[in-house]
């Protein structure tokens, strides 16, 4: 081997060198990347998940709301006609027709509508007498 195939294969060994640090930095790069990425979406799926469960929670309420309220005489339905806060919510209660009545649960501010439902009360006796 000659002086001058030494120094080339030298200085061939020195660049592949120089080239796979430059390979083994954009793949720490590129791994960075991804982890960040990753990261994030872990934090925002966390972020979600608590959201929903707040949600799904006051959804609960709201659910043993109505439950009461659907328990509720015509006398009292009449009594807590309109818009009126119930705890953390607003209700909304409607008589649609002499026997339907409507009721929205939303939000405090009103913004959002959790629950609706339609119930139905028949009319007082009296009333049935007087319409045959």
């Amino acid at each position: 081997m000659s002086f001058g195939e030494a120094c080339t294969g030298r200085s061939r060994r020195r660049r592949r060198g120089g080239i796979a640090l430059l390979e083994a930095l954009v793949a720490l790069a590129i791994l960075a990347t991804v982890g960040l990425g990753i990261l994030a979406l872990e934090t925002d799926s966390g972020r979600v998940v608590t959201h929903v469960r707040e949600r799904e929670g006051e959804e609960r309420r709201a659910s043993a709301l109505l439950d009461a309220v659907a328990l509720w005489p015509r006398e009292d339905l009449d009594r807590h006609l309109g818009d009126r806060r119930q705890g953390p919510f607003r209700m909304q209660l409607q008589r649609v027709t002499q026997t339907l009545y409507t009721i929205v649960i939303s939000d405090s501010t009103e913004q959002r509508e959790i629950l609706r439902t339609s119930l139905y009360r028949r009319l007082p006796r009296e009333a049935d007498d007087r319409s045959r």
